[in-house]
């Protein structure tokens, strides 16, 4: 199946045009003219609809005579066959660790968009759920068992919670998702005790999924059932996402608005990752997670270089303005800039 055909449109979300601007670069500066050859790549399925969306939208307006395809393996199956030269580049919502065998100055970090992580449950008569970052935590790691615990009511003094048992929905694969979720616990609550990463042990008695689609299934399945799962398979399946609590103590919803306002006051660092995860502001959705691909920092085959570059390029350009039909916040023009000319330093031999 080739990518094109794999395109996934998603119904669109605003953001407020105040908010995350695009970077503005006209037609992305001819990125893909005369470009040819075909690239594979895999990693993330977290971004997956944005990515298969721009990968479209590239060969058929600016590189009709190259192909890539893009396989959403999850973040650490794209790290490792990054590692193992298997593909021309991935995608990982996690950094890079020691255990990856990634060297250090093999590769850069180009960030491309960035969503809300969404915590969908399945109780038909619960319109709405308030979750707190310890009641969030104590439910994942099977220490509160049952939709009417003291814990959750206190959460949602209004709601009629049933007793129904709780199932816990997570990712079988190493994940970026479950790296980014796993890393907002860690920090939020005292109480969680779980470590995080791409893979945690989870209690016996939850149901592993998947990929995302494969956690929201077992959501939309199963009575009961709590997961986390991306804004867009959460809104692609119809989900119903709960309210979480932020640091300026705000139950908020997770929207593009939440994840840009979130996006506003993430520190940057010097190789262009950052955290935007449990920021603050009182609009600020909490579980705001990044997404990166990782790139060579030299090719040698010259002609999948520059057609890496020409496409990156392009992601960070026009394939900005996909980002919203998504249900991805796109980049600050500013990180977006930066990311440009991090791309600028990728080499390719003659």
């Amino acid at each position: 199946m080739t990518t094109k055909a794999r395109v996934k449109i998603l119904p669109l979300m605003a953001v407020g045009a105040l908010a995350l601007g695009v970077a503005a670069c006209g037609s992305g500066g001819g990125s893909g003219e005369g470009l040819t050859g075909e690239l594979t790549a895999a990693g993330a399925s977290f971004p997956d609809a944005f990515y298969q969306d721009v990968i479209g939208k590239y060969l058929d307006n600016e590189a009709p005579d190259a192909n890539i395809e893009y396989d959403p393996t999850g973040s650490g199956t794209g790290k490792e066959k990054f590692s193992e030269d298997l593909v021309d580049f991935a995608g990982t919502d996690s950094l890079v660790s020691d255990e990856d065998g990634i060297e250090a100055d093999s590769f850069y970090y180009v960030p491309t968009v960035a969503a809300p992580i969404t915590i969908p449950y399945n109780l038909k008569d619960v319109k709405e759920l308030k979750l707190s970052p310890d009641t969030l935590a104590d439910i994942f790691q099977a220490k509160i068992t049952k939709w009417n615990d003291p814990a959750i009511a206190k959460d949602n003094p209004d709601a009629k919670l049933p007793s129904t048992e709780i199932t816990v929905a997570h990712r079988s694969d190493g994940s970026g998702t479950t790296s980014n979720f796993t890393t907002y616990l860690d920090d939020a609550s005292d109480k969680w005790k779980l470590g995080a990463g791409d893979t945690v042990e989870w209690p016996k008695n939850s149901k592993a999924g998947e990929k995302n689609t494969g956690v929201a299934d077992i959501v939309k399945k199963t009575e009961g059932a709590i997961g986390y799962v991306d804004l867009a398979d959460a809104t692609e399946l119809k989900l119903t996402p709960a309210q979480i609590k932020n640091k300026d103590g705000e139950f908020v919803e997770p929207t593009l608005e939440a994840a840009t306002a979130a996006l506003e006051g993430a520190e940057v660092n010097e190789d262009l990752s950052y955290n935007p995860l449990n920021a603050t502001g009182a609009e600020a959705y909490p579980i705001t997670a990044p997404t990166f691909l990782l790139v060579k920092a030299e090719y040698d085959d010259a002609e999948k270089g520059k057609l890496v570059k020409g496409f990156v390029e392009y992601v960070l350009t026009d394939g900005q303005k996909a980002a919203e039909d998504n249900n991805f916040a796109p980049l600050p023009k500013e990180l977006a800039d930066k990311a440009l000319k991090q791309l600028d330093k990728v080499k390719t031999k003659k």
